[in-house]
């Protein structure tokens, strides 16, 4: 069974959790097993947000109903969520918008930290090895493009918001598809390639971390 929710604080009050994020995915629930996990998972996020004073916003259905039809979209199929907390907004229009663009960056600056990481890591079982400063613009060109990229294939699902002393705060859950964040992710790294002009040795590889997609922060 995917693992879920693993987290990340951001400034801006910004929450990002991910089901086995980005990486190489577990098969999808399905039948009867499905429809568990469903169950507990509806149970304890109604749990949560009740508890919280937390009222669904952007749709018609009550809760439970709109929590099934998130959590069967999100177990059924091959996808994980970003889920972005804004905390301080004047109207919900202004909520969303910050929120989507949140989950955007997140994304994007995980992705380039994974590259990051992975490139480090690599050239760190090499004593002799000595990052190159091109890397450096590659991968901020990099992060820019995923994040323009993926902006498509996020998805919002659903989302709450409850008042606060400022206005309001609003959490919103997007989902994405693992297959079209995977290709995403590679015309991303395609376009820096052509900006950047990166020594092919360091292409090479990282078009293989690319690929390998990443399981969590």
């Amino acid at each position: 069974m995917k693992k879920f929710f693993v987290s990340l604080v951001l400034l801006g009050g910004i929450l990002f959790s991910t089901a086995n994020l980005y990486g190489q995915s577990d098969q999808s629930l399905s039948g009867k097993q499905l429809d568990k996990a469903v169950k507990q998972s509806v149970k304890a996020k109604s749990k949560e947000m009740k508890k919280g004073k937390w009222n669904i916003t952007g749709t018609s259905l009550p809760l439970k109903i709109a929590l099934d039809r998130h959590y069967r979209a999100l177990l059924g199929n091959d996808n994980f969520e970003i889920m972005a907390n804004v905390g301080m907004c004047q109207s919900l229009n202004v909520c969303s918008s910050q929120a989507q663009n949140n989950a955007l960056v997140t994304y994007a600056n995980a992705a380039g930290s994974y590259i990051r990481g992975r490139v480090a890591s690599d050239m760190g079982n090499n004593a002799s090895a000595t990052v190159p400063e091109e890397l450096d613009s590659f991968y901020a060109a990099y992060v820019r493009l995923v994040s323009q990229e993926i902006k498509g294939e996020v998805q919002f699902s659903i989302a709450f918001e409850r008042p606060n002393r400022t206005g309001r705060e609003y959490q919103a859950i997007f989902l994405v598809n693992q297959d079209k964040a995977s290709a995403q992710r590679m015309r991303a790294y395609q376009l820096a390639l052509q900006e950047q002009k990166l020594a092919q040795e360091y292409a090479e590889k990282i078009s293989e971390f690319v690929k390998e997609g990443f399981q969590d922060f």
